[in-house]
């Protein structure tokens, strides 16, 4: 299985050679990594080329290349055409799920992320994970009563000294779109080896969001980022500065490796997603809303 990832820096050359994706930088040896063992490339520099041969040799291999602008933020994600051997199947499958299953299915993945809210305040030891069990009770199909919203005010009151989520001058809220657009290309690699549709949500609709089902199933994951955001801002404090460092940007890429609990297993995001998407096609498949399985952090 895939083990490790890549984020790429400085100026150098791509390339593949006897299926290993080999960097060049200036005035150093090459270093070479077998394709099998690369689970995600992080492309965090302009200043980097990488020849048509690697770009199919990843796609092939189903390896998400991320790419940075010109802030060093994830930007994109290189996605391979679809390859599943059932893919028009589970695509109609998708497209066809009732809005009761969607509904059910939108339930469970509040249910889980408020809970993993709470895992997160237990683990900075802040008090507030019991009050969001009890918000957790009160999810209903669809989440008509917007638990969500109501959670996630609750969850950043506490977690974070003196935060507003969309305050573009905190530090904290740059480190945590770098670890979510790093876990929705994570997502979105799961979902298209499934043979499922990214674009076609079960609770997210954007007419201009190619990653609606993706987005639905970050939200379970999106504790992952906080916590290790937490740990970088000194248990939640508002940093001085307010950019990335490169350094920062590693760590956040480390998101990857975090562990997670899924049927009883501990495994990292990549295989954890994989397993969540897998039961997503079997509830697509009549299995119900009580197939989907998702991870705990």
């Amino acid at each position: 299985m895939a083990w490790r990832g890549l984020h790429i820096s400085r100026p150098a050359r791509l390339s593949l050679k006897a299926q290993r994706l080999v960097v060049e930088q200036d005035e150093e040896e090459s270093v070479s990594f077998p394709l099998e063992d690369v689970a995600w490339v992080v492309l965090d520099t302009p200043q980097v080329t990488a020849s048509a041969a690697l770009m199919a040799g990843c796609l092939q291999a189903g390896i998400p290349v991320i790419y940075s602008d010109h802030k060093h933020i994830p930007c994109g994600v290189l996605l391979p055409f679809h390859q599943h051997f059932q893919q028009a199947g589970v695509a109609r499958l998708q497209i066809a799920a009732t809005a009761p299953l969607k509904k059910r299915l939108w339930q469970s993945i509040v249910r889980r992320k408020i809970e993993n809210q709470g895992a997160v305040l237990e683990r900075a030891q802040v008090e507030g994970a019991r009050t969001l069990h009890e918000m957790k009770a009160h999810v209903k199909s669809g989440d008509p009563g917007n638990v969500e919203a109501r959670a996630a005010r609750f969850y950043w009151q506490r977690l974070f000294e003196d935060f507003r989520r969309h305050d573009e001058e905190d530090l904290r809220n740059a480190m945590l779109n770098y670890g979510y657009a790093v876990l929705r290309a994570a997502v979105a690699r799961g979902l298209v080896a499934a043979g499922l549709l990214p674009a076609f949500g079960i609770h997210h609709a954007g007419a201009q969001n190619a990653f609606n089902l993706a987005d639905d199933l970050l939200e379970t994951l999106r504790p992952v980022a906080d916590w290790a955001v937490f740990r970088m801002a000194d248990q939640g404090r508002r940093p001085e500065s307010d950019e990335l460092t490169r350094e920062q940007r590693q760590e956040l890429v480390g998101v990857m490796t975090e562990p997670l609990v899924i049927e009883g297993e501990l495994l990292t995001v990549l295989p954890a997603v994989d397993r969540t998407v897998a039961s997503l096609v079997r509830a697509f498949s009549g299995d119900g809303a009580e197939a989907l399985v998702l991870p705990r952090v």
